[in-house]
C-alpha cells in the first residue's frame, strides 16, 4: 500500500506540527497574551503548514482529517478512512506531549471549558461555526478540483496562499468566539489542554470533540453545494459556474463576516478590526473565484457602477447579502443570549463625523476593491484576498471610535434589524448604509478616472471582479 512506504515521514509530519500548534496555545495562554495570542496561533499554524504540506499535507486537526475524509480528499484510495484514523491518533498523541511540556515550562496548565457567564451550548455553537469555517477554508483553498485543473492544464503548482488563508482562520475566530469558548476548534489541542489539566477536572474535551467533528461535517456539505463538481467522476471537465452557486457562495462568506463582526463587538475585543480583516480575507480566498468574494453590497454596487456585474445579479447579490448579515447578526445575539450592540455616532462624535468616517473608509474598500480585483493586469493576485481585507483593519482601527467602522452595508443592516427584535431602532442601520453606499458610488466614479482604459466599454481591458469561472 502506498500509504505504509511513507507512514513514518508522515506521521512524523502530523506529529511535529500539530505538537508546535498546541505548545504555542498553551504558551500564549500561560503567558497571558490576550492580545497578540491569535495571532501568534495562527502564524504557528501557517509556517507548520507551508513547512509540511508536502509531507503530509498539514491536517494538524482531527477536524480537518474527518473532513478531508468526508469529501474524499488527500488520502490514498482504498486507504482513507485507515489514514484518517492514524492521523488522528497522532495528533492526538502530539497535542497531549505538547500539553505537559508547556505545562513543565511553566509550572502550571489552565482548564478546558466555556469561559465566565457563558453556557455550555454557547460555547459549542461557536467551536461548531468556526470549526466549519476552519474545515471549509480547507477544502476550498487546499483541495478543490480548480486546483488540480489547473495544475493539469496550466502547469501550475497551485495557489500559494493556502498556508495564509488556512492559518488566519484561527485569528478570525480566536477573539470573538475565543471569548466564549476559548477558541479550540480542534480534538486534539481540546484534548491535550484537557488531559494535561485532569486534576482540575476531565471531559470537556468529549463535548467539544463532537461539536468540532459536527462542523467538520457541515463544511464538507457547504463545500460540496458551492461547488457541485465535486460530486462528478474524475477527468470530467470542470462545469462554468451557476448562478445558484454564486448566491450561496455570497452567503457563506456575508454570514460569517457578520458573525465575526458582532462576536468581537460583543466581547469588546482588543483585536477586533483585525479578527474581521482576516474573517474577510480568508472567506474571499475560500469562494473569491466563485462569486467574486463580494460580501459587501457596497462593494456590489461599486462594481455595478464600474460596469462589471449586471443589473440583475447586483441586486440577486445585494438581497442575499442582506439576509446573510441579518442571520449573522441573529446567530450572534443567540451564541450572546439575546444580547446585541446599538449602531451609531461613538461617545464624542455626531453624525456628521460619521457621514465621513463611513464614506471615507468605505470608499477605500470599495476603490481598492476595483483596483486589485478588476483590472485586466492585477498587481498581485495571490495577495488580493490579503490586500482586501487589510482595508478593514485600516478602516476599524482609524474610525472604529468614530462610528464603529461598519464600512458595510449588510453588517448595518444585520446589526439594526437583530437590534429591533431587542427594542433597538433600525433608522440609524439605514443611515449607516446610505453612507456607505456613496462611499461604493465614489469609489466607482475615482476609478473610473484613474483607470479610464478599463471602464466598461473599453474592448478586452475591462474584466469582470475575481475571474470566477471554474475552468
Amino acid at each position: 500500500m502506498v500509504f505504509e512506504g511513507k507512514v513514518v515521514e508522515k506521521c512524523a509530519a502530523e506529529f511535529v506540527g500539530t505538537f508546535l500548534l498546541v505548545f504555542t496555545v498553551g504558551c500564549n495562554v500561560l503567558s497571558g497574551n490576550p492580545v497578540w495570542g491569535g495571532v501568534s496561533i495562527a502564524c504557528s499554524l501557517m509556517v507548520s503548514i507551508y513547512a509540511l504540506a508536502q509531507t503530509s499535507g498539514a491536517n494538524f486537526n482531527p477536524a480537518v482529517s474527518v473532513a478531508l475524509g468526508l469529501a474524499n480528499k488527500a488520502f490514498d484510495e482504498g486507504e482513507q478512512w485507515m489514514q484518517v484514523g492514524i492521523y488522528c491518533c497522532v495528533q492526538m498523541l502530539a497535542a497531549l506531549v505538547a500539553a505537559f511540556c508547556y505545562g513543565f515550562l511553566y509550572q502550571d496548565n489552565f482548564n478546558l471549558g466555556p469561559t465566565t457567564r457563558y453556557h455550555w451550548w454557547q460555547a459549542m455553537l461557536c467551536e461548531f461555526l468556526y470549526t466549519s469555517m476552519l474545515c471549509f477554508v480547507v477544502l476550498n483553498v487546499a483541495t478543490a478540483k480548480k486546483e488540480d485543473w489547473r495544475k493539469t492544464h496550466e502547469g501550475s503548482k497551485g495557489n500559494q496562499y493556502f498556508g495564509l488563508a488556512i492559518g488566519f482562520v484561527i485569528v478570525a475566530g480566536a477573539y470573538g468566539p475565543g471569548a466564549v469558548s476559548g477558541g479550540c476548534f480542534n480534538p486534539a489541542v481540546a484534548f491535550g489542554i484537557d488531559s494535561s489539566s485532569i486534576q482540575k477536572g476531565f471531559g470537556w474535551c468529549l463535548v467539544y470533540t463532537v461539536f468540532e467533528l459536527l462542523g467538520a461535517g457541515l463544511a464538507v456539505v457547504l463545500f460540496k453545494l458551492v461547488r457541485p463538481e465535486e460530486n462528478q467522476a474524475e477527468g470530467t471537465p470542470l462545469p462554468a459556474v451557476q448562478y445558484k452557486d454564486e448566491l450561496v457562495a455570497e452567503f457563506i462568506g456575508t454570514f460569517m463576516l457578520v458573525l465575526t463582526v458582532g462576536m468581537n463587538v460583543l466581547v469588546e475585543s482588543k483585536a477586533a478590526a483585525f479578527s474581521i480583516a482576516a474573517c474577510l480575507m480568508c472567506m474571499i480566498y475560500a469562494i473569491g473565484d466563485i462569486s467574486g468574494g463580494h460580501f459587501n453590497p457596497a462593494v456590489t454596487v461599486a462594481c455595478f457602477a464600474r460596469g462589471v456585474t449586471d443589473k440583475n445579479k447586483a441586486l440577486a447579490y445585494i438581497g442575499t447579502q442582506l439576509i446573510a448579515g441579518f442571520a449573522g447578526a441573529l446567530a450572534c445575539a443567540l451564541v450572546h443570549g439575546g444580547s446585541t450592540f446599538p449602531i451609531g455616532p461613538g461617545p464624542g462624535f455626531n453624525w456628521g463625523s460619521v457621514a465621513v468616517a463611513e464614506i471615507v473608509f468605505t470608499f477605500v474598500l470599495c476603490f481598492v476593491v476595483l483596483c486589485v480585483a478588476t483590472v485586466k493586469n492585477q498587481p498581485a493576485q495571490e495577495l488580493t484576498g490579503f490586500i482586501i481585507g487589510a482595508c478593514v483593519t485600516v478602516g476599524g482601527l482609524a474610525i472604529g471610535k468614530i462610528s464603529g467602522g461598519s464600512l458595510n452595508p449588510a453588517v448595518s443592516f444585520g446589526i439594526a434589524g437583530a437590534r429591533v427584535l431587542f427594542g433597538g431602532s433600525f433608522f440609524k442601520g439605514v443611515i449607516y448604509m446610505v453612507f456607505e453606499v456613496i462611499g461604493g458610488l465614489l469609489a466607482a466614479g475615482v476609478f473610473k478616472i484613474v483607470y479610464p482604459k478599463e471602464h466598461a466599454g473599453a474592448g478586452d481591458e475591462s474584466r469582470p471582479i475575481a475571474k470566477n469561472e471554474r475552468a
